[in-house]
């Protein structure tokens, strides 16, 4: 049996960036032939495209996580990476796209309609891109920047030109069946229809679409039943047709009272209220059925509803309710403005907009907002001292530097940029050019022992002076001295030994 489904969550990661590569050209009589590092591929993004051939979300349901590809770092030789392909995603006409929240990104009308969910993470540039006149040869590269990963729900609502309402077992399956070339599952009992059905008809010179809605009941606009699940398949029907059963003595129902119920729940659910009715009062061939149709159909008319009375069986009436449909279909799209193609629009940003906002928050924490200044802290390399002065740099030119002291920073003050924090230190003028990887001005703010200045001041605890020697042989801890001239490296109850890991040379 096919199974429909009409809402699923995706949880989407686009492809991340690949890293730059940081390398120089090395040939024979070329010692340093200049730096050559490519650039990282972009990441692979997340579309979601209309497709004719799709009717239902299934795929999705059973494979909610999605991922792109990654794109590849940067190599040597001024090879760039290789861009993520991005992943097409086919999706059903009427799909709505939101937020975990509600808030609804894209309405996806019409084969073909794109839209992209998740954008793959930028490459990162390598050392050859990042070459001026100051740094001839950079000793650093960007990172490739992540993709966005987020979680997104996936809502169809069938598009359809004319919508049937009823409660269940009034024939709306038989209807379009009969009208159509659908062919619904029909039974004669309840919640026979699980799914919302869709039918071409054509009537004259005019072709249209006709879906049921399954399972309304007293309630089904506040969770009871089947209703709320498929009542958002009518909000794009121009016209909504109720299907009153004129049999219904032979189950206990008032065909009257069955249409106040529906549109109770109609006007419940909202955004109905400017459709156009009319009224089938279908299985006029049942006994009794013709008899009731024409008792309620005084009532119905004055109440402002076209009725028709139908049998689905014997298809009378067909013909002249396949017509109405049709002119109320055609007027109702004539009165719809022509469509036109989206236009681009270029909104560019205000003179007096700097790009950033900086904030003290309750914690007495700077934070430095922007697109821009956090994908740059998303690329730098915060183990490579030449990449931070280079970010100090750009931050110093774009004039956050500037808005931080204007707002009372002080250095030393805690910065946060995304998901970054750190202390702030003022720039400390212009880059000056040294070994590649090192920035001069940071030297002079880092407190760090080096790697030789630790490994000389665990061998300096190491070693014992002769005193010390004499007086530890004394005392038993060592047993014997070769040679009370030479140094001697204690390893009994000594815990520097082992301090970091390192071992003796």
């Amino acid at each position: 049996m096919t199974t429909f489904v009409d809402r699923v969550v995706l949880h989407l990661q686009a492809g991340d960036g690949g890293h730059g590569c940081v390398s120089v050209h090395r040939e024979k009589f070329k010692p340093l032939g200049g730096p050559d590092g490519g650039n990282g591929g972009h990441g692979g993004s997340i579309k979601l495209v209309v497709d004719p051939q799709q009717h239902t979300l299934l795929d999705f349901h059973f494979h909610p996580h999605v991922k792109a590809n990654n794109g590849a770092g940067g190599a040597g030789s001024n090879r760039d990476g290789a861009t993520g392909r991005d992943l097409i995603l086919k999706v059903p006409n009427g799909t709505v796209v939101q937020t975990l929240d509600g808030e609804v990104l894209a309405d996806l009308v019409g084969n073909g309609t794109e839209f992209e969910v998740a954008r793959g993470g930028r490459g990162g540039r390598g050392n050859a891109s990042l070459a001026n006149t100051r740094r001839k040869v950079p000793g650093f590269a960007e990172l490739g920047e992540p993709g966005d990963q987020l979680d997104v729900v996936l809502e169809l609502k069938s598009v359809a030109d004319v919508g049937l309402v009823g409660f269940p077992s009034a024939g709306k399956s038989s209807l379009i069946a009969v009208m159509s070339a659908a062919k619904p599952k029909i039974a004669d009992y309840p919640f026979t229809t699980l799914v919302p059905n869709l039918g071409v008809v054509q009537a004259g010179d005019e072709t249209f679409t006709i879906a049921d809605v399954p399972g309304l009941i007293p309630g089904a606009a506040t969770g009871k039943g089947l209703g709320m699940q498929f009542l958002r398949h009518i909000e794009r029907t121009s016209v909504l047709v109720h299907v009153l059963d004129a049999a219904a003595p032979e189950i206990e129902r008032d065909p009257l009272a069955d249409l106040d119920a529906i549109e109770a729940e109609l006007a419940a659910y909202g955004g109905l209220e400017d459709r156009p009715r009319l009224v089938v009062l279908n299985k006029i061939d049942i006994p009794d059925g013709r008899d009731l149709a024409e008792m309620v159909r005084p009532d119905l008319e004055a109440r402002g509803y076209r009725v028709f009375e139908i049998s689905a069986v014997t298809r009378e009436g067909l013909r002249e309710f396949g017509y109405a449909l049709a002119a109320l279909v055609a007027e109702n799209r004539a009165a719809k403005p022509i469509e036109e193609p989206t236009r681009i629009v270029l909104r560019p940003r205000a003179v007096d907009d700097a790009g950033f906002t900086v904030e003290q928050d309750e914690d007495g924490v700077f934070v430095v907002r922007g697109t821009q200044v956090e994908r740059w802290v998303r690329q730098t390399n915060f183990d490579n001292d030449e990449a931070v002065g280079f970010l100090s740099d750009r931050m110093d030119r774009l004039g956050v530097e500037a808005m931080l002291g204007k707002k009372g920073a002080q250095a030393g003050d805690p910065v946060r940029i995304g998901d970054r924090e750190f202390d702030w230190q003022p720039n400390a003028g212009e880059y000056i050019t040294g070994p590649r990887g090192t920035d001069s001005r940071l030297e002079e703010l880092d407190t760090r022992p080096s790697a030789a200045q630790r490994l000389a001041a665990r061998k300096a605890r190491r070693v014992r002076s002769e005193d010390e020697i004499q007086h530890m042989a004394a005392d038993g801890t060592v047993t014997s001295v070769k040679n009370s001239n030479v140094p001697v490296l204690v390893s009994d109850d000594d815990d520097d030994l082992d301090d970091e890991g390192d071992t003796d040379e």
